[in-house]
C-alpha cells in the first residue's frame, strides 16, 4: 500500500446482531470486538449461536494486509466479557497470518455480575479462551487502562470506563463495557461498545465527551442504553448501530431521531458500512462493504 492509498477509515462490519470494528489510518490497522462466535459451552445450549468468526478472519485478509501479505493489528480491544463481542478473538489471534501486538481487555470479575447472567452466559469461556490466546501467540495483555491519549496513524485514541467501579448492585456485564473515543482534525467518533446507563456511566462518558460527529451506539440499539441525557449531550449527526433497524428499541429509535436528530446507519440492513475520514475531519460512507 503506497502513502498515497493510505486512508483513514472506520469499518463496522455485518456481523449480525454483534460488533466488530476495524480501523485503519495511514496503514496501521486495529480492530475493537470480534463478533459472535459458533463456540458454546456443552452445558449451556442455548449459546448455539450463528458465529462470524470466519467471516472476521475472511475480511480482515482481504482488506488488512501489509506489504508482506500478513495482517498486522497495532492491538485489539476486546470492550467486555461478552461473546457476541469478543467470542472470535481467539480465531483472530491464533489465525497464523495475523499478528497482533498488543490486546486491551478489562478484567472480567463474575462476584460483580447478577446471579442470572453469571448462571446461563458465557462470559468467563469467551474471556478465558481471549486470554489463552493472546499467551498462546505472545500477544501484550493490558488489563490495567486509563484515559491517557493514544495514537494509531493520524488517530487519536482514548479510552473510557476503563476501571471496575465498587457498585450498590450487581448488574450485566454490559455496565463494564470500555468505550472508546476516535479524534482526527476535529471530528469525534465514539464507539460506545455496550454501555448502558443504570449506574450513571453514560452520563459520566457524556460529560467527558461532549458532542461526537459519529456515535456507534450502545448496545445494538436495546432497551437500557442511549439515555436522553446521553443522546441530547453528544448529538451525534450519524449514529450507526450493529444491527437491522427493526430490532432496535422503539425508545432508542426516537430518541436518535427526535432528540440526537441523526442519521442511522445499521450495519446489518446496509451489509456493513466503512466511514472515511478526510484529512479536514469530514466523513463518508460506503455500504455493501462485506463479500456475498
Amino acid at each position: 500500500m503506497s502513502v498515497t492509498e493510505m486512508k483513514d477509515r472506520i469499518h463496522f462490519l455485518n456481523t449480525g446482531h454483534s460488533d466488530c470494528i476495524i480501523l485503519e489510518s495511514a496503514g496501521h490497522f486495529a480492530m475493537v470486538d470480534a463478533a459472535e462466535d459458533t463456540d458454546f459451552p456443552p452445558e449451556k445450549p442455548s449459546l448455539n449461536l450463528p458465529g462470524y468468526e470466519d467471516v472476521v478472519v475472511d475480511y480482515l485478509l482481504t482488506h488488512c494486509k501489509g506489504a508482506d501479505g500478513r495482517v498486522h493489528l497495532d492491538f485489539v480491544l476486546g470492550t467486555h466479557a461478552h461473546s457476541d463481542h469478543i467470542g472470535g478473538f481467539d480465531t483472530v489471534i491464533d489465525h497464523p497470518e495475523i499478528d497482533v501486538a498488543r490486546a486491551y481487555l478489562k478484567r472480567y470479575d463474575p462476584k460483580t455480575i447478577f446471579f442470572g447472567e453469571v448462571r446461563y452466559w458465557d462470559n468467563t469461556e469467551v474471556y478465558t479462551q481471549m486470554l489463552d490466546a493472546c499467551r498462546r501467540s505472545g500477544v501484550e495483555v493490558v488489563q490495567q487502562m486509563d484515559d491517557t491519549p493514544f495514537m494509531l496513524g493520524n488517530f487519536q485514541i482514548t479510552l473510557l470506563n476503563t476501571a471496575y467501579k465498587k457498585r450498590r448492585f450487581k448488574y450485566g456485564e454490559n455496565i463494564n463495557s470500555v468505550v472508546m473515543l476516535v479524534e482526527k482534525a476535529g471530528t469525534k467518533v465514539l464507539l460506545a461498545g455496550d454501555l448502558n446507563y443504570k449506574d450513571g456511566d453514560e452520563r459520566r462518558v457524556a460529560d467527558r465527551v461532549g458532542h461526537v460527529d459519529l456515535l456507534k451506539v450502545g448496545h445494538h440499539g436495546y432497551v437500557g442504553s442511549t439515555s436522553f441525557y446521553f443522546a441530547k449531550k453528544l448529538t451525534p449527526r450519524w449514529a450507526v448501530i450493529t444491527n437491522t433497524y427493526k430490532a432496535v428499541y422503539p425508545d432508542v429509535r426516537l430518541k436518535l431521531k427526535k432528540v440526537a436528530k441523526s442519521e442511522v446507519l445499521c450495519t446489518a440492513d446496509l451489509n456493513g458500512v466503512l466511514a472515511t475520514v478526510g484529512p479536514n475531519g469530514q466523513i463518508g460512507f460506503t455500504t455493501d462493504i462485506m463479500q456475498r
